[in-house]
């Protein structure tokens, strides 16, 4: 796969790769969105994008965090609006489920209280996007009080995600130990989202595996 995607940063269909990835995964959670921005990350960096070496056409680290910012804000309000716009339907089912009922809760006292700051960490814990997306809109939070922490959100995980692959390819070559080794940090970052998340009493708590 490594190869594959290697061989996509020769096209500029990776950014479309990488934003339809991210736009989905709000609702498809189990879709691999931060490990193909690492790996996309991984290649440039190994063909020299982020330097400048590289052909004109070849990504580079900039222009791929901000595809990456880009699609995950998109992705978030097109969540947002669907759950405002859910009506009686949505508030049942997520009447029916005490988890997601109190992660709502959760979130309006958060942004009610300005702890916003809880969004940045929902988007790196596993499904954490999802349910705070979803949760606002159907509590039907102003925009203004949501849409500039996903702003945020969206733009720490990019950062973050597209930095592990090019630090990585740097430190330990392209290669899959390199891929993994950024994987693996990625993982840790949710691994540590989800538990400051269950430890605050304001935040919305982040689906267990």
């Amino acid at each position: 796969m490594l190869e594959s995607v290697g061989s996509l940063t020769g096209s500029p269909w990776i950014y479309a790769v990488v934003a339809v990835s991210i736009l989905f995964d709000v609702f498809v959670p189990v879709l691999p969105s931060g490990v193909l921005v690492i790996m996309a990350a991984t290649a440039a960096a190994g063909t020299g994008a982020a330097t400048g070496e590289a052909p004109p056409d070849v990504p580079d680290i900039l222009a791929l965090t901000l595809c990456a910012t880009t699609a995950s804000v998109l992705g978030d309000l097109v969540a947002y609006r669907l759950a405002w716009r859910g009506g009686a339907r949505l508030d049942r089912a997520i009447a029916r489920s005490p988890r997601l009922r109190l992660a709502q809760e959760r979130l309006g006292t958060a942004l009610a209280r300005g702890g916003g700051a809880l969004v940045v960490l929902a988007r790196f814990a596993p499904a954490g996007r999802s349910v705070v997306s979803l949760g606002a809109g159907a509590a039907r939070r102003r925009a203004r009080d949501f849409l500039p922490w996903s702003a945020l959100a969206g733009l720490s995980w990019a950062t973050y995600s597209v930095a592990l692959g090019y630090f990585g390819a740097h430190w330990l070559g392209t290669s899959w130990l390199a891929t993994g080794v950024s994987v693996l940090a990625l993982f840790a970052a949710g691994a540590a989202a989800t538990y400051v998340m269950r430890r605050s009493p304001d935040g919305p708590e982040a689906p267990r595996p």
